[in-house]
């Protein structure tokens, strides 16, 4: 629940700096995409798909997060704990991107498809037309790709930040006393630095997403390219963008996907950390070891 409130909360606030950042990356180039104009195209998608891909994510990251140090005691430890976060994070990614990707396949081809193409809806019933149920999962390796590296600088970054916090800001040296909002200022700077670094996995990640199987439009614009084809490889993918657009193009979009991710992770983490709190009640206090110290 608390993870389904605050993937709903980021993906509806900072929905128009991620639709830039789409059309920065599309092939078509910025303006060929929609530019600056209807930036919230395609937003029904991302609120369908927001609350029960979040809600995998953190259910399957806090159960593992349990359960691999029983099976694996090492990741228990404090030297082990990098590692646990980047198993336990990697397994949230895969269980939310089987929700997620097909809702970001219809996101990212409204965002850049032409004004008056159809809504959410509409581009959902063409990708079912022309590609089937194969189409709503179409790039769906790459962003697993591309997610787990992210995942794996994110996570172990947020929670080490919120334990070096915890152990100068609270009495008890507990992370889970720390308060939501410095967690979330924890998670912002973490998905910063991840997002920044992952960019060139994002740019092939989108660029496989607007590619379509299916045949042109009759009724396109003749001024505007057509979505070009890209293979589902990923390290084919980097290396024909690289080839035709140079190392640049890699880095496309990079400065609105940090402002996103870093303001969206704030608010991300810090609602989903505040509602932990909350569904979870105030700590319980040990009298007896209170009366003892």
């Amino acid at each position: 629940m608390a993870g389904g409130l605050a993937g709903t909360s980021v993906d509806t606030l900072f929905f128009p700096i991620d639709t830039l950042k789409t059309r920065l990356q599309s092939h078509a180039g910025f303006q060929a995409s929609g530019g600056f104009s209807g930036v919230y195209r395609g937003i029904g998608s991302a609120v369908v798909g927001s609350a029960p891909g979040a809600s995998a994510f953190f259910t399957s990251y806090e159960v593992l997060k349990q359960r691999l140090p029983v099976w694996i005691p090492y990741l228990g430890t404090e030297s082990g704990a990098p590692f646990l976060h980047m198993m336990a994070a990697s397994g949230g990614e895969v269980a939310a991107c089987m929700i997620r990707v097909p809702t970001e396949v219809v996101k990212q081809r409204s965002q850049t498809g032409k004004k008056g193409s159809g809504g959410s809806w509409t581009v959902a019933k063409a990708v079912w037309t022309g590609e089937g149920l194969r189409g709503f999962y179409r790039g769906f390796a790459t962003t697993v790709a591309r997610e787990i590296p992210f995942t794996c600088l994110q996570f172990p970054m947020y929670e080490r930040f919120k334990l070096i916090l915890a152990r100068r800001r609270t009495s008890s040296r507990d992370v889970r006393d720390l308060p939501a909002v410095e967690a979330a200022a924890c998670g912002s700077v973490a998905g910063g630095i991840a997002a920044a670094v992952t960019t060139p996995l994002d740019v092939c990640k989108t660029r496989i997403m607007l590619s379509s199987r299916a045949p042109p439009s009759t009724s396109a614009t003749p001024s505007v390219p057509g979505p070009k084809v890209y293979p589902t490889s990923f390290p084919r993918t980097m290396a024909i963008i690289y080839r035709e657009e140079g190392l640049r193009a890699l880095w496309s979009g990079v400065v609105p996907r940090v402002m996103w991710i870093s303001l969206g992770g704030f608010v991300f983490l810090g609602v989903y950390e505040g509602s932990k709190q909350f569904l979870e009640g105030p700590p319980v206090v040990d009298k007896r070891g209170a009366e003892g110290q």
